[in-house]
């Protein structure tokens, strides 16, 4: 299985994405994990994607398509993988169909997790609290709930147009919400 996994800040995509590679036996390739470890390991990608994080600005898309594509061409994921955090922009869809057409194969579902955007605002609210995150105010966390929408609609309309997007209610149980992930993608052909 070749997947994406999207949905907003707090959608629980993290925890999900866990069960999901379980599932099905792929890697959950984070892009904040590919950048931090990179960075720790000091490989020529990551020195050069430090440069951008310590500035605070978006490490730009030839280095993290080159991270990614690095990644998935590792063999733990040459039977498929979930993808988490990208791709982040149609530019990066587009290099990301070319990475997955090289190998002979295409991407089998987009996975997004609908969430009341409150109900998510009052869960991250709980988790800042809990795990003492004090820059997690309402007002940041409503900020980022706006951006994910501004940047990620366009590439949900990409993925609703190729009859790629699975939209699954992401609010409840976590066992409850795994279990509408499950339904949902055994259904998906494999590629």
């Amino acid at each position: 299985m070749r997947l994406i996994i999207m949905g907003p800040p707090g959608a629980g995509k993290g925890t999900q994405a866990r069960f999901i590679a379980d599932h099905f036996g792929i890697p959950a390739i984070s892009t904040g994990d590919i950048f931090r470890a990179n960075v720790s390991e000091g490989t020529p990608l990551g020195v050069e994607a430090k440069r951008y994080m310590d500035a605070g600005e978006y490490v730009p898309d030839e280095i993290t398509n080159r991270m990614v594509r690095n990644r998935i061409d590792e063999p733990d994921a040459a039977h498929g993988f979930l993808l988490d955090g990208y791709p982040r922009t149609v530019a990066q869809v587009e290099e990301l169909d070319g990475m997955i057409n090289f190998t002979g194969h295409q991407l089998d579902a987009v996975l997004c997790l609908v969430v009341d955007k409150d109900e998510v605002v009052k869960r991250l609210l709980q988790r800042a609290q809990t795990e003492g995150r004090a820059d997690d105010t309402e007002d940041v966390i409503r900020r980022r709930q706006e951006v994910y929408l501004e940047q990620t609609s366009p590439l949900i309309e990409v993925y609703k147009e190729r009859g790629l997007l699975v939209e699954v209610d992401g609010l409840g149980d976590v066992d409850e919400v795994t279990k509408r992930i499950f339904d949902a993608l055994d259904v998906v052909p494999e590629s």
